[in-house]
């Protein structure tokens, strides 16, 4: 094989889903989704992991020069530990955790207890838009993170996410059915499957618009001095919908990632 240094892979290990990603430089030149299941082991991992390198037509000739993963699930992080040192021995492996490189200060009440993901989308977020700025991702939880001018970690809101108040609603409601979540026809729905439709993708829409109005009213003097970015599996539903929203960055967690790598490799 023909050894690459510009291919970085980089994991990121939500709740629900992990989304990988293979960079060439600072381009994301392949990408993959896969269901996050803490039971899976390291050896369970790498068969999933050279499946989907194996498959993809970009990487005949490529190697892999470099890892770095965040994880919010310790159990499968510790696998993914095991994995890379097992069977990536030769590539240098950057864990985002505490003790490694980010630049960005944490000022919050227990520094600790702030997730790595949320830590790696506030670098790119403040490396890519400036600061201050939001940054909406739409995960497990709708995760609201607030970042200053001056690219430090400054506080966070935590709402539900669209699929949990779509199972809730499900469990709950004895005629209310879980449903595929895309936009009803109208606001005001002519049936079941539509009425939640509705109220979960413009309720979405003016909960992302509520907090966000009050996070830069307090963020910056002038609230449009603030870019406000989304990201996370759920963002295409919302961000047509919801008027705060600047930019959408599905990649943000990823290209977080590459500069944590290049901090801490460089």
């Amino acid at each position: 094989m023909v050894h690459n240094r510009g291919m970085l892979l980089t994991i990121d290990v939500s709740n629900t889903h992990t989304v990988l990603g293979l960079f060439e430089g600072e381009e994301v030149i392949e990408h993959w989704r896969i269901a996050t299941d803490p039971r899976r082991t390291a050896d369970e991992i790498a068969v999933v992991l050279q499946g989907l390198l194996g498959q993809s037509p970009i990487l005949k000739d490529a190697d892999i020069g470099g890892i770095a993963i965040c994880s919010t699930v310790p159990s499968v992080l510790n696998e993914m530990r095991e994995m890379s040192r097992r069977y990536f021995g030769d590539v240098t492996t950057v864990v985002v955790e505490p003790g490694v490189r980010t630049g960005v200060p944490v000022r919050m009440d227990n520094p600790k207890e702030v997730g790595s993901d949320r830590i790696v989308n506030a670098l790119a977020a403040a490396t890519l838009y400036g600061g201050p700025c939001v940054i909406v991702d739409f995960g497990t939880a709708t995760s609201f993170d607030a970042v200053s001018g001056r690219g430090e970690y400054v506080g966070a809101v935590t709402a539900p996410g669209l699929e949990i108040s779509v199972d809730a609603l499900a469990e709950a409601g004895a005629q209310l059915h879980k449903v595929e979540l895309i936009r009803p026809r109208s606001v005001i729905a002519k049936n079941t499957v539509e009425a939640v439709q509705s109220g979960i993708i413009y309720g979405f829409a003016g909960l992302v618009d509520g907090i966000v109005d009050r996070m830069t009213a307090e963020l910056a003097a002038d609230p449009d001095d603030v870019t406000v970015v989304a990201t996370g599996t759920g963002a295409p539903l919302v961000v047509g919908e919801a008027r705060t929203i600047d930019v959408h960055e599905p990649w943000l967690t990823l290209i977080g990632l590459r500069l944590v790598y290049a901090r801490n490799t460089s």
